[in-house]
C-alpha cells in the first residue's frame, strides 16, 4: 500500500501540470456570471437605477423569451436582497407594472428562504420558521398580481411552485400550479424543476416519483431542449441525498447511468466551451461524473464549463466557487495520478480555447527594498522580477516559465500568492498582492507567510457584508498603521468599478500607486529602470545562496556552468543505488516508514538535479 501511494505520489508530481493545462485559470472562473445585458442592469440597480432592469425584462415579456426571463427576475431579486432602494421606486413609479410585481415576487421568496437557511428543518429554530412563513404568506397577492396582469407568462407559476413547497401545500394545490404552468409553457425548465424538487424523496415525494416524472418531461422534450437534463437534476438529488448509500446493488443505478448518458449527449449539441445556457446543467455533469468516479469525462466537462461555474450543485458541498476549483483540482490529480511516470499525457484538444485575455495579472506592492525582496525569495520555488517602487518600496511579479519546478506544482494555482508567502515569512514587512481579471480586482495581504486580509470587487455583485467589511479594513489598517480604518471600509464596501476601488485601496494603505499598465500585459515591471529577474532555484541552492549573499545586494544568478563527465557518472550511479534501496524499503515491511522516507527523499533529489542540469544542458544546445 505504501508503495502504491508513493508511485501514485510520483506520477502526480511528474504530470499535473500537463493534465487539464488548457482549463480554464483558477482566477478568471466566476460564479454564475450574467450576460452583458443583465450586467448592466445589475450595475445600475446597485447604484439606484431600476430603468435598465426595467427595459430589461418589458424586452423579455415582448418576445416570450421566458427562460431567459425567468433567469433576469431571479438574479434582480437576488440583487433586491442586499440593494432594494431601486426596486421600491420602481414599484412606487408603476404600481401596476407585472415586471416590477414579478420581481417582488420572487424577491420575497428569496428573503424567505434567506431566513430559513437552507438546513434541514430539524436544525431550524422556531423563530426563523415563523418569520419564514410569515414573508411567504406577503408574497401571495403579489404572485397573484403579476400572474394576472401577465396570464400568458410562466414565470409566476414557477414562483408559485416554489412558493407551494415552502408552504407545505398539498398535492392538489401543486397539480393546479403546475398544470397552469403547463398550459403557458409545456418545456420551461424553470417550472419543471421547481416541480422536480417537490417531488424528490426530502421534500414530499420519492426518489422513484421524482426520477419517473424526470425521465417522461425529458423523453417529450423537443431536442436540444435543457429539459433533457432534468433526468440528471433528478439524479444528482438522489446522490447528494444523505440516506442514499445503498448497501447492496444500487436500485437506481441504471436511472442515473441513463442520465449522465443523456446529459453527454445534450452537452455535445452546445459548440464550443463556456456557453452561458449550458453552464447550469454542465456543473451538475461535472459533479455527478466525479461521483461515478469517471475523472477523464469529468475533465472534459470542465473544459466545456470554462469560467462559468454556478452555485448550484456546489453549494450543497460549501463555498460554491472553492468547491468547484477543487473539484477540478482532484480531477487533474486522479488523472495524472493514472499516468505511467514516463509515459506521455493526453494532448489537450486541437480546438481548446486560448484563456490568454482572462489569464489574472497579478503584481505585489512590498515596503521594502528590491534586494531585501530578492532575498527573502531565494527559496520561493519562482522566478521572480523586482522593481524600485520609490523608497523603500518594490514591485514584485512572477516571470511565466515553460515549465515549473516541482515545488511550485504542489503549491497552489495562484504564484504570486504562494511566492509572497515564503518571502514574508520571517520578515518584518508584509505584502500586498494585487489582481485583475476583466471581471474582478483582488487584494491581498500577507504578513509572516499568512493570508491575513483579503478582498474581491466583482462588477456585478452586491455590496459585501459589512461586518465582513469593517473586519477586512480592521486588519488592513493595523497591518498599514492606518489610524482610522472607515475610509478603508468605505473603498471596501464600493461597487460597480473594481479598477478604481482597488487603485483607491492602495492610495489609502499609503503605498505606491498600481504600476502602469497593470491589467493588461502579463509582465509590466521590465520597462521600470531598476527591475531584475531573479532565476527559480532550487532548495539547496536556495538556501547555499541565502548565506553566502551580503545583505542589501540583490543576489546574482544561480551557476550555470556545464557539469563534467564525473558529476553525471557519480549522481546517475547514485540514483540508481539509492532508488533501488527506497523501493525495497517501501516494499518490506521490516523497514520502518521513517528510512523509507529519507531514501526517498535522497533519490527524489539527486533525481531532481540530473533533471534540472539536462535542462539546463538542453537550453544551454539550443
Amino acid at each position: 500500500m505504501r508503495l502504491v501511494f508513493l508511485v501514485s505520489f510520483l506520477r502526480i508530481l511528474r504530470h499535473r501540470d500537463a493534465v487539464g493545462v488548457d482549463l480554464a485559470p483558477d482566477k478568471a472562473v466566476v460564479l454564475d456570471p450574467p450576460d452583458a445585458p443583465l450586467r448592466a442592469a445589475l450595475t445600475a440597480a446597485t447604484a439606484g437605477d431600476h430603468v435598465p432592469a426595467r427595459e430589461l425584462l418589458a424586452s423579455t415579456r415582448a418576445h416570450a423569451q421566458w427562460e431567459r426571463r425567468d433567469a433576469y427576475v431571479s438574479r434582480l431579486a437576488r440583487t433586491a436582497l442586499h440593494h432594494d432602494g431601486w426596486l421600491d421606486a420602481w414599484l412606487a413609479e408603476s404600481p401596476e407594472d407585472p415586471d416590477a410585481l414579478l420581481v417582488v415576487a420572487d424577491f420575497h421568496l428569496h428573503q424567505a428562504w434567506k431566513v430559513r437557511t437552507s438546513a434541514r428543518a430539524k436544525d431550524v429554530e422556531r423563530d426563523q420558521f415563523q418569520a419564514f412563513f410569515a414573508l411567504l404568506e406577503d408574497a401571495v397577492p403579489v404572485i397573484g398580481a403579476a400572474a394576472e396582469l401577465n396570464p400568458a407568462d410562466p414565470v409566476p407559476w414557477r414562483i408559485a411552485l416554489t412558493h407551494a413547497r415552502g408552504m407545505q401545500a398539498p398535492r392538489e394545490v401543486f397539480d393546479a400550479y403546475l398544470a397552469e404552468a403547463e398550459a403557458r409553457d409545456p418545456h420551461h425548465f424553470g417550472c419543471h424543476a421547481q416541480a422536480l424538487q417537490y417531488l424528490c424523496a426530502k421534500w414530499y415525494g420519492s426518489h422513484e416519483e421524482m426520477f419517473r416524472y424526470a425521465e417522461r418531461m425529458a423523453a417529450s422534450a423537443p431536442p436540444g431542449s435543457r429539459l433533457h437534463a432534468l433526468p440528471l437534476q433528478a439524479a444528482l438529488e438522489y446522490r447528494l441525498s444523505e440516506a442514499d448509500e445503498p448497501e447492496g446493488p444500487d436500485p437506481y443505478g441504471p436511472k442515473v447511468d441513463a442520465a449522465l448518458t443523456r446529459a453527454l449527449a445534450l452537452s455535445d449539441t452546445y459548440d464550443g466551451a463556456g456557453d452561458r445556457e449550458a453552464a447550469g446543467f454542465r456543473n451538475e455533469l461535472a459533479l455527478l461524473l466525479i461521483m461515478a468516479d469517471r475523472p477523464a469525462e469529468a475533465l472534459d466537462v470542465f473544459r466545456a464549463i470554462g469560467v462559468h461555474a454556478t452555485e448550484y450543485p456546489w453549494n450543497r458541498l460549501g463555498d460554491p466557487r472553492a468547491e468547484f476549483l477543487e473539484a477540478r483540482s482532484d480531477v487533474r490529480l486522479d488523472l495524472a495520478s493514472q499516468i505511467p511516470f514516463f509515459g506521455r499525457p493526453p494532448a489537450p484538444p486541437a480546438d481548446a480555447p486560448d484563456w490568454a485575455a482572462l489569464t489574472p495579472r497579478a503584481v505585489a506592492i512590498v515596503p521594502a527594498p528590491p534586494a531585501d525582496v530578492a532575498q527573502a525569495a531565494l527559496i520561493c520555488g519562482f522566478s521572480l522580477r523586482t522593481a524600485p517602487a520609490g523608497e523603500g518600496y518594490s514591485y514584485v511579479e512572477v516571470v511565466p516559465e515553460v515549465t515549473r519546478g516541482r515545488r511550485a506544482a504542489l503549491l497552489p494555482e495562484e504564484p504570486l500568492t504562494a511566492a509572497a508567502e515564503t518571502f514574508t515569512t520571517g520578515e518584518t514587512w508584509p505584502a500586498l498582492v494585487l489582481h485583475r481579471t476583466p471581471e474582478r480586482c483582488t487584494v491581498t495581504a500577507l504578513h509572516q507567510g499568512r493570508q491575513l486580509a483579503t478582498h474581491t470587487w466583482d462588477a456585478e455583485s452586491p455590496a459585501p457584508d459589512h461586518a465582513d467589511v469593517q473586519d477586512t479594513a480592521a486588519e488592513l489598517a493595523h497591518l498599514y498603521r492606518v489610524a482610522d480604518p472607515r475610509p478603508l471600509a468605505h473603498i471596501l464596501r464600493a461597487t460597480g468599478d473594481p479598477v478604481r476601488h482597488q487603485a483607491d485601496l492602495v492610495t489609502a494603505l499609503g503605498l505606491p500607486p498600481v504600476p502602469p499598465g497593470f491589467g493588461g500585459d502579463t509582465e509590466i515591471l521590465g520597462a521600470i529602470p531598476g527591475a531584475r529577474v531573479q532565476v527559480r532555484r532550487s532548495i539547496l541552492a536556495g538556501m547555499r545562496d541565502t548565506m553566502a549573499t551580503s545583505t542589501g545586494s540583490h543576489p546574482s544568478a544561480p551557476d550555470n556552468a556545464p557539469r563534467t563527465a564525473r558529476w553525471w557518472l557519480t549522481r546517475t550511479a547514485a540514483l540508481a543505488l539509492v532508488g533501488t534501496g527506497a523501493a525495497l524499503a517501501w516494499w518490506s515491511p521490516q523497514i520502518g516508514w521513517f528510512r523509507a522516507s529519507l531514501l526517498s527523499g535522497a533519490a527524489l533529489y539527486l533525481a531532481g538535479s540530473l533533471a534540472s542540469a539536462l535542462r539546463r544542458r538542453r537550453r544551454t544546445a539550443s
